[in-house]
Parts: structure tokens; sequence; C-alpha cells
């Protein structure tokens, strides 16, 4: 019986509580949060965007942006590790591109299991892959298959990871390959603990050597920057606003508690009742509920209309821009609130100030998104003046 998302949500808060006890000293140690992967597979939380049909809840983006910003209240590496499996899933279960037979082997790995699936596409000299570029890494044409050879980056959550969906040169345009982790060929490497951010995300490099991939597991071949479906990448943008979105309130969060509790002796008081740090709090909160609203209106959109998604880049744009922007703001706030007592770790805000500014980092970035937004402005100002 597939779940509710009330459901999910209370789950989902409970293990977010659970993740913020350990995510300290994952941060400090750069450790890999096995512990919290294994609380997600028990939970069944991979299986949320997974369709009914193959024993999933079937859930969409909506409720999928809801359990993620909960999630990221605890711990964003965590929380950024489910969203990549999210916004995989989840797209292709919208889009089908892949056989049907493929599509039903990885639903039930997932249903079995709780198998995580992540793409891996950036590279070293490429960049982000949502520029257009074409990846260096190849695919070779061998009796029954393909042999690939490259290396990527930023992968996130690649200790965790059963299947990697990697893309590759072939026939001058950009192959999409299953391989399963841990294929003789694949080594992880750890280049991602000494990060600014999200220090437990497990973003390491992929080293593909001469990995053998059957024929059957190349299930999607397009050009560059050419995208699935034809749609904007409404899964990716908002789930990575989902996180961040967590982080910022996170940080209002736990900056009000301290509020609560500071009592300098100078004043006599909680600092919770100085006018400047209560108008502080109400400025975090307005940034965030704006933000908040444009990214569920949009996903709620996207979910309830499938035929505007092919119009809705400018709104997902805007939904990315405004919940990565506002936990930068909220956690610089946050900071600026607390006072020195932010800059240590016996309170999470540093943490949450590095964590924020990894969303900048995500697709559309900053300048690419305003780009969107501009063209859609002008677009609209073409159509007044012609109607």
């Amino acid at each position: 019986m597939p779940r509710t998302l009330s459901e999910l949500l209370a789950t989902a808060s409970a293990l977010a509580n659970q993740f913020a006890t350990r995510a300290e000293a994952h941060d400090r140690e750069a450790s890999f949060p096995f512990d919290n992967v294994a609380d997600l597979k028990a939970a069944q939380l991979p299986l949320v965007p997974v369709p009914v049909e193959f024993g999933g809840d079937g859930l969409g983006l909506y409720a999928c942006v809801h359990i993620l910003q909960r999630l990221a209240q605890g711990d964003a590496s965590t929380a950024l590790g489910i969203a990549m499996h999210y916004h995989v899933v989840g797209t292709l279960a919208e889009t089908r591109p892949w056989a049907d037979a493929a599509f039903a082997e990885l639903c039930a790995e997932i249903v079995a299991t709780g198998a995580l699936v992540n793409s891996v596409a950036s590279e070293p000299e490429m960049g982000s892959p949502s520029r257009g570029g074409l990846p260096a890494t190849t695919a070779t044409p061998v009796e029954g298959g393909f042999v690939l050879n490259g290396r990527k980056s930023w992968v996130t959550f690649a200790p965790a990871l059963t299947f990697l969906l990697v893309t590759a040169r072939l026939d001058e345009g950009i192959g999409v390959f299953v391989v399963r982790n841990g294929t003789h060929g694949i080594t992880l490497v750890d280049t991602w603990r000494n990060s600014l951010s999200l220090r437990a995300s497990g973003s390491f490099d992929v080293v593909l050597e001469d990995v053998f991939v059957e024929s059957r597991w190349h299930v999607e071949q397009r050009a560059p920057g050419q995208r699935r479906g034809g749609l904007p990448a409404g899964w990716s943008a908002c789930a990575f606003a989902a996180v961040y979105l967590g982080v910022g309130e996170a940080a209002l969060r736990a900056t009000a508690r301290y509020c609560l509790q500071r009592v300098p002796t100078a004043l006599g008081k909680p600092i919770a009742e100085l006018p400047h740090v209560q108008r502080n709090l109400g400025q975090m909160t307005v940034v965030l509920k704006g933000a908040q609203a444009v990214l569920h209106q949009v996903a709620q959109r996207w979910d309830a209309c499938p035929e505007a998604r092919s119009t809705l880049e400018a709104d997902l744009a805007a939904a990315k821009h405004l919940c990565t922007n506002a936990a930068i703001t909220v956690t610089d706030l946050a900071l600026r609130t607390v006072g020195a007592a932010g800059l240590e770790r016996r309170l999470p805000l540093e943490r949450y100030l590095r964590d924020a500014r990894a969303g900048l980092m995500h697709p559309p970035q900053d300048d690419r998104a305003l780009e969107i937004l501009g063209k859609a402005a002008l677009q609209e100002a073409r159509q007044d003046a012609c109607g």
C-alpha cells in the first residue's frame, strides 16, 4: 500500500532529528554517514518516487520537495544524497526514456534493497554538464556491450550508490550507461573531505578503467545539451532548492533557540527580548517564507499540470535561485545575530553557513537562472507589445 505524504513527513521528521545528532561529527571527521543511509533504507525512503506499478509510493515532485526540506533540517549532506536519487528516479518515472525492461529492473532493485541511484556526469575538464559540454569519458563498442574509460567529478553519495548512470561520448553524442557500483574497473577517489561544504556528502571522483557494460544497459543516447523529454529540469531544480531551503530553516530555528537561552549578565534577560534580534529573526522568516512559497507553487504545478511543464523553466529557475540565496542570507544573518558564539562548533550555525554555499554550484547556477528569468520577462514584453 503506497504511503501518504503525511506518513512520510512523520518518518522524515524522526529521521532528521536522528541525523542532527550525528551531523557535527560526520562534518568534523569528513566521514561518510553510512548510519544515515541505513536509516533511509530501513524507512524505505528510496521508494518514494518509484511508480506504484513497480511497488513504490508513486509520489511526485511536490511530495519529494517536502520530504527533502525536512531531512535537510537534520543533515544537508544526507538530504542532498537522497535528493540526487529522487530527481533521477522521479524524472525517469515521468519521461520513461529507457526500455521498459531496464527501468522495471532498476525499480525492482530499489524496492527490494533500497538501492540508490545518481547520475555520473560532471568531469574535471568539462565542468557542469548543464552547460552542454561533451564528456571526455568514452564508450567503446565491443562484443556484447561497451567499455567505459574516464574520470567523473562530484558524484554525490558515491560510497552508498548501487547504480551509477554514467554519461560517455559515443557516436558524436552522449550515451547513458547503467553501471553497478563496485564493478571491476571502478575506483572511488575521496577528493571531497577538505571541501568547505557538505563534507559528509561523499561527493567523490569516480574513475572508470576498462569498465565493461552490457549492451542492454546502454539506456539512452542524446545530443550534447539535449533535455530529456524536451522539458526543463524540474526535478533537479526543485530537489536542490528544497535541500538548501531546509538548511536555512534549520539555521532560523537554531538561532531562535540560542536567543531564548542566552542571558548576558550585563543584560539580565534573554537576548531574544532585544528589538534588533527580533527584527533579524523576522527578516530570516520573511526570506524563507517567500522562497518556500515559490518552490511549493512550482512543484505543485509541475505535478498537477503535466501539459504546462515546458512553460515552467523561468518559475523553476526562480525557485532554485530564491531558495539557495535565502539559505545564504539566513545563515549569514544567523551569525550576525548570535555573534562570536556562532563561529564555534558547539553551535551548528557555522556548518549551516558553509553548507548553504554549496547551493550556488547546482544548476541552474545564479547567472543562468537570472538569464532565464530575464529572457522570460523580455518575451512577455514582446507579447504585450504585439497583443
